[in-house]
């Protein structure tokens, strides 16, 4: 991970600390964490604060050197979850996703926790990580989720992915991550092939 998103974490942590936010690393950085060199110019959390506790934090983080994104943060974040900051002195924008309930609040009970350059930071596991990335279902989410199965392997509860990927699909009325998750560890069934004359 690069320094300039240690400090990033290294700051948060102090000022989410002080708030008794929980939070969780996810995105590229996660994705570093589980072993797959990523280049990324960001860094994504997750934070669990009620709506009402939003405008002391927007201080608490200027105070601590980050800055709005946008003159209307606040608001923003209340409208679309996401509380959108930079941090000047490493140059990285920083989004906090506000979690919802569900899936967020079962990551967040499943985030493990990490020293990074001396800094402890909760970090969505890989079973997670393999199943937000799924679940985005872009092609370079796609690639995170075949990376990280392919560095965690021996490692990956392949079964708790599945089972998260289920209630997803029943919760979403999807029937296509487990499938997509199977087709990434080489397990979907085959197509039958047509026979030729």
């Amino acid at each position: 991970m690069r320094p300039s998103a240690l400090e990033v974490l290294r700051d948060l942590s102090l000022v989410l600390g002080r708030a008794h936010v929980r939070w969780y690393v996810f995105g590229a950085q996660a994705v570093l964490v589980h072993g797959l060199p990523r280049l990324t110019a960001d860094v994504d959390v997750t934070i669990e604060l009620a709506d009402d506790r939003l405008a002391a934090l927007v201080p608490a983080l200027e105070a601590a050197g980050f800055a709005r994104r946008r003159s209307d943060a606040e608001a923003f974040a209340r409208e679309r979850r996401v509380l959108l900051m930079a941090h000047p002195r490493s140059g990285l924008p920083v989004d906090l996703v506000l979690a919802g309930p569900g899936p967020e609040q079962a990551f967040l009970a499943r985030a493990k926790v990490v020293d990074l350059g001396g800094t402890r930071v909760p970090v969505a596991c890989a079973e997670d990580m393999v199943v937000m990335k799924i679940l985005a279902g872009r092609g370079k989410d796609i690639d995170d989720a075949r990376g990280i199965i392919d560095r965690q392997a021996k490692a990956l509860d392949r079964e708790a992915v599945r089972s998260r990927l289920r209630d997803l699909q029943r919760a979403l009325d999807r029937s296509d991550l487990v499938s997509q998750f199977d087709r990434l560890i080489g397990r979907a069934p085959k197509k039958p092939r047509r026979r030729t004359r």
